[in-house]
């Protein structure tokens, strides 16, 4: 049997004939860019997530960086983020001037451990920036504390928590604004790159739109230096055609991670924490952990089970971040994890044999 680590066929096929007619409007009107698809997804997805503003980006990157430009966050600022996220979240930081500052995550969770935030406060922090890692929520209610206490802005990273809850609300709606992916392999995915940003406040709101479309507030007519950073009509009508599948597509994630939490049962493996009635977990991966992770990943790649591993090189030891100098050694519990981290198969549509399949290879390692 092979076990690809994602599949979209059958999530694609139970909705071809939508994609298909979503394809042939799109064509039909000859209207490609800010359209009446953007527009309808901009206010569906906002609905969704329970926010009063969504404006739609080229991508996940683009959207926290246009957040973060909107709050006029620059040069000489600092920013908090997880050591443990993926690198965009510090290069949306440093593409505004200002500096990432990284903070260990909990090795339960692998988000952002509140219990060091405050530590790495000082009078350039203008900015809490949370991610809510493979689809589990932060906790919020010690951030927004945390943040309230020192004045500072809260900005999520929602790129990979499309549609989880904390304490029932909608991630993303904590801050004053959250950047969201739709990479295709995103639990809402596109069939192409991009994002969107979504918040309560008006005027970022306003200013992120002008931002993201050259700096303008009408046509030609420029206001800020900006970007060129849309979600184009095509990839809006195919959101708008996969948005109302979204929580079905999650129930499923959730089904297959609690057969794996239940019957995954090797010393040798740490499974993730499950979802509750606080923290919703909607698996956007389902990553272990294991101390001999390369010989456990070989192992599965000879019985024809995918894998990747989030992410097998800490921000701060990236070469790309070389200048921050941060040592290796400096945050422990990030690095432990990149070590040690390794996502398996998670996808709408696994069958029953796909994931007994999995669980009993990896019971056998």
């Amino acid at each position: 049997m092979k076990v690809p680590f994602v599949s979209f066929e059958k999530m694609h096929a139970e909705i071809r004939n939508e994609l298909d007619n979503a394809y042939k409007n799109v064509l039909d009107r000859n209207y490609y860019i800010h359209g009446t698809e953007c527009d309808k997804f901009e206010k569906n997805f906002a609905e969704y997530c329970g926010a009063k503003y969504c404006v739609g980006v080229g991508n996940g990157l683009d959207a926290l960086t246009l957040i973060l430009r909107a709050m006029d966050i620059q040069k000489g600022d600092e920013v908090i983020i997880p050591a443990n996220t993926y690198i965009a979240t510090a290069l949306a930081v440093s593409a505004v001037g200002a500096t990432p500052v990284m903070v260990d995550p909990d090795i339960r969770t692998y988000n952002i451990d509140v219990c060091k935030i405050e530590e790495k406060i000082t009078a350039k922090t203008k900015v809490i920036l949370p991610v809510h890692l493979q689809g589990r929520p932060a906790d919020m209610d010690n951030i927004m504390r945390i943040a309230q206490k020192y004045h500072l802005k809260v900005v999520e990273d929602s790129a990979q928590a499309h549609g989880t809850t904390y304490k029932g609300k909608k991630a993303g709606t904590f801050g004053i604004a959250s950047g969201f992916s739709f990479y295709p392999g995103k639990n809402l995915g596109a069939l192409g790159d991009g994002g969107c940003v979504i918040t309560n406040d008006e005027t970022i709101a306003l200013k992120v739109r002008y931002l993201s479309d050259y700096g303008s507030d009408y046509k030609y007519h420029h206001i800020f230096k900006g970007v060129n950073s849309r979600l184009d009509e095509l990839q809006s009508a195919f959101l708008n055609v996969k948005l109302p599948h979204l929580d079905k597509w999650n129930t499923d994630r959730q089904r297959i991670a609690k057969i794996y939490l239940e019957n995954i049962h090797n010393p040798e493996i740490i499974l993730p924490l499950p979802t509750d009635d606080i923290f919703e977990h909607i698996y956007h991966v389902f990553a272990i952990r294991c101390q001999n992770r390369d010989k456990l990943e070989d192992y599965l790649h000879t019985k024809n089970i995918g894998t990747l591993k989030h992410y097998p090189v800490p921000i701060h030891l990236q070469g790309a971040y070389a200048d921050l100098n941060i040592p290796e050694g400096s945050l422990p519990v990030a690095e432990e994890i990149s070590r040690t981290i390794l996502s398996i198969p998670m996808y709408y549509g696994m069958t029953d044999e796909e994931i007994d399949f999995v669980v009993q290879t990896l019971n056998n390692f």
